[in-house]
């Protein structure tokens, strides 16, 4: 090895965000993750994940926190380390799309708000669901020159997926004028060799940096980032122990302790990675012994390779049955999702397109009929609302399903004139600063009932028990 040029891999840490949604339903409380930051700050890593995904709504959901003020304090905290975070294309964070000025809005203020790196997704990867994004961050390099777009691409399996496409759509990803890709493998699909394949495939058609994000769920993320990072891979994402494994990351200590001695070695101190460890760990422990960590998604679940089906998607699956009383036709429905998502173009399997997927097996299962019942979220993906599919829909299924209906063929975001004025207005009443527009516009319901939590913290007046027509009001 001593004759490979060094070539040390980055270290992207995930424990304030993906490692904590992936095993406790993103429930970690800002005041938790404080504390340690300063220790993290000097590890050196690639950059720190601690925004976006799952944290925006259950900040405000089951939290009681302003999403904002978390990224503000951990940017405050954080002097060397640049901050990632995932935004789930021209759906922000939210489900659905949004318009053009909402996205740039949004991609903005969080920049501005403490944000370097803006990993960027779609589920069908459809590049123009992106370029809103990417145009946003580029607009943004004026004021501020580390800000960083990375694409992200859901790794997926199917007969479209070949070679030929990966190497494609990294050009197409370079021209658009992104700063990385990232390779993100979501369900723990992404085997050894093939990541070998994948990156020496994408390495030769780009020269965009190349990032790995991938979860154990499967059993084989570790071997899969070893021959990832022999075959050249830039970054890697990885979990500090107490929340690394099971459907979260490798660990980080490990990894970096596979490269110690190597050309690759990120050159991350034991000692301080240990330091870390032993003050997440306690947390830990509260979170099993409070059934917030369920021991269930610490385990390896083979599965996952077996049906290419992501562990959320199965647990989905698994509910939905029940509801039916209908467990013993699990089965057939894992036999069916292939068939379904075949008719759907063959999509990556990533919220929302696994969910549509999933739930449309189980209806055709239970119907007894293919496509005999559908729900609102078919109806749209088939009408061309989510974007457009790596093949085309099955027609007759299309036809079954929409009818007569128009099918765009557009980008979806061209039909949505913009929002942003109607959210201001909306909003009025309770904004206190710029950021609260966004958060009403991504959650609007939950984001009332978190405006009127802070006043009445705010003001000690809780006004869902105030008695307003007499005007009484319990301190």
């Amino acid at each position: 090895m001593a004759d490979i040029e060094k070539k040390p891999v980055g270290i992207t840490e995930t424990i304030l965000r993906d490692a904590h949604q992936s095993l406790i339903a993103t429930r970690m409380p800002t005041e938790i993750m404080l504390p340690i930051v300063p220790k993290m700050d000097e590890i050196g890593y690639h950059s720190v994940e601690c925004w976006g995904g799952a944290t925006f709504d259950a900040s405000l959901r089951f939290l009681k926190e302003d999403p904002w003020d978390r990224l503000r304090k951990l940017r405050e905290g954080f002097k060397k380390t640049k901050l990632q975070m995932l935004l789930r294309g021209q759906n922000l964070l939210g489900y659905s799309h949004y318009s053009d000025d909402v996205v740039t809005y949004f991609v903005q203020k969080s920049l501005a708000n403490g944000i370097d790196i803006i990993r960027i997704f779609d589920c069908l990867n459809d590049l123009r669901n992106l370029e809103a994004s990417v145009k946003a961050v580029e607009a943004a390099k004026k004021e501020n020159p580390q800000a960083h777009s990375q694409i992200a691409l859901s790794y997926t399996i199917g007969d479209a997926y070949t070679d030929e496409y990966w190497a494609d759509i990294a050009k197409r990803i370079e021209e658009m004028g992104a700063d990385s890709i990232c390779i993100k493998d979501m369900a723990g699909l992404l085997v050894p060799y093939e990541a070998d394949k994948l990156i020496r495939n994408l390495k030769s058609s780009t020269k965009l940096p190349i990032q790995l994000h991938t979860h154990y769920t499967s059993g084989v993320a570790s071997m899969t980032y070893l021959k990832a990072v022999e075959a050249g891979v830039d970054v890697i994402d990885c979990a500090i122990s107490p929340f690394a494994l099971g459907t979260s990351q490798p660990a980080t200590e490990v990894m970096a302790k596979t490269f110690e001695g190597t050309p690759y070695d990120p050159g991350l101190d034991q000692k301080k990675l240990a330091e870390i460890a032993d003050y997440f760990r306690p947390y830990r422990e509260e979170c099993i012994e409070n059934g917030l960590m369920s021991t269930k998604v610490l385990g390896v679940n083979i599965k996952t390779l077996l049906y290419q089906v992501p562990g959320g998607m199965l647990s989905n699956m698994v509910s939905q049955l029940k509801e039916q009383n209908a467990e013993d036709k699990y089965d057939e429905v894992l036999n069916e999702i292939p068939q379904v998502r075949k008719d759907f173009g063959e999509p990556p399997l990533v919220t929302p397109s696994s969910q549509i997927v999933g739930t449309q097996a189980v209806m055709n299962v239970i119907s007894g009929e293919r496509y005999k019942m559908s729900t609102g979220q078919t109806k749209d993906l088939l009408s061309g609302k989510y974007g457009t599919t790596v093949k085309p829909f099955n027609k007759d299924v299309q036809k079954k399903v929409i009818g007569d209906a128009e099918v765009i063929t557009c980008r979806p975001a061209d039909l949505i004139p913009p929002q942003l004025p109607e959210f201001e207005e909306a909003v009025k009443e309770y904004k206190q600063q710029d950021e609260d527009v966004l958060s009403y516009a991504l959650f609007p319901q939950v984001a009332v009932d978190y405006f009127k939590y802070r006043k009445a913290q705010q003001t000690g007046v809780d006004e869902k028990k105030a008695d307003t027509q007499n005007g009484a009001y319990p301190a």
